[in-house]
């Protein structure tokens, strides 16, 4: 039994990770070839990056999830596969044709949609030292704004080359041990396919990015993130691995006043010196956000923000691991 969990393992793991390969490479030539590309604006020279990253991460996740429930037969990847497929669909439109700041939360409520329909949650949360506390009102309610916000706080830290698909990895780690000590086999599995296919994403996403995740890649993934939280009844788990993001979108909707979207601000958060390093924007009217309370004052390379941002995720991953141990044991 063991040689064959494992054997399933495995081959999860090389279809996540092979399909996430080719699609990344035959969409950054399309996109080159075609023209579909964006400014790095982080680059003193004027950098083209392939766009549409979110389809080599959602064909490698999807692809390995419908292995997954072949395999199964679990409601919960059923569960995970239509969320992700949902939000998806809303990424790639939103990456056509950008949706407005109110439109594009509104239209990610339906992707929550799955996880009340096929009843994949318990209507509580687990809270360490205290244990369950049951919401059997209002947690539905919850799960249908929970999706939204995981959706859109994910898509928030794609700032820099790298940055949301390291933050990605790091995070999803830290699920995957939660889900170990809860013996939730089935979902584990279900949740490798989103570590593996953006760990082979973030090597075309580092610094210097060859191609972007879109919104299509970050809500995707900031979905999916949401959804394994409530299907695993890890919710709290999911909040403190994610609180640099949590950090950054509050700072961001509370300095803007609501649900802007970046290409309609005033003022940018940071600007770019000549040296090529990234400095916080003095104006008060710019947004207050991670990178910018990083930099006012103290320039740094792209890279090196970056990899603060990492050592700020892998501390609340830490602290996360901790919180799980100490629920579970």
């Amino acid at each position: 039994m063991i040689e064959y969990e494992l054997k399933n393992f495995v081959l999860i793991i090389i279809i996540s990770t092979l399909s996430t390969y080719i699609l990344a490479r035959l969409t950054i030539k399309f996109c080159q070839k075609n023209g579909l590309t964006v400014i790095d604006y982080h680059k003193i020279t004027p950098t083209k990056v392939s766009r549409f990253g979110g389809i080599p991460i959602f064909g490698g996740i999807f692809l390995a999830e419908v292995v997954i429930y072949y395999i199964t037969k679990d409601v919960q990847i059923l569960t995970l596969i239509l969320v992700i497929s949902t939000t998806f669909l809303i990424g790639i439109i939103d990456d056509i044709k950008k949706l407005g700041g109110i439109a594009k939360p509104i239209m990610l409520i339906f992707a929550s949609l799955p996880i009340l329909f096929f009843g994949t949650y318990q209507p509580g949360i687990e809270f360490p030292f205290f244990g369950a506390v049951r919401l059997n009102i209002i947690y539905p309610i919850l799960i249908l704004i929970a999706i939204t916000v995981t959706a859109n706080t994910m898509n928030t830290i794609d700032v820099l080359n790298g940055t949301v698909s390291g933050f990605t990895m790091i995070t999803t780690t830290a699920l995957l041990i939660a889900l170990i000590l809860t013996e939730n086999s089935s979902l584990f599995m279900g949740t490798l396919p989103m570590l593996f296919s953006v760990s082979v994403f973030y090597l075309y996403h580092k610094h210097p990015s060859k191609i972007f995740p879109g919104d299509s890649g970050t809500l995707t993934l900031g979905a999916m993130f949401g959804a394994i939280a409530i299907i695993g009844n890890i919710e709290i788990i999911g909040v403190v691995v994610l609180l640099p993001a949590i950090m950054n979108s509050f700072f961001y909707l509370y300095s803007v006043r609501g649900l802007v979207e970046h290409t309609k601000l005033a003022v940018r958060p940071t600007r770019l010196l000549e040296d090529e390093k990234i400095i916080g924007e003095k104006d008060e009217r710019a947004p207050v956000t991670l990178v910018r309370l990083l930099t006012i004052g103290n320039p740094l390379t792209e890279k090196k923000i970056n990899e603060h941002i990492l050592i700020l995720s892998l501390c609340s991953a830490l602290l996360a691991i901790i919180t799980a141990v100490v629920m579970w044991y």
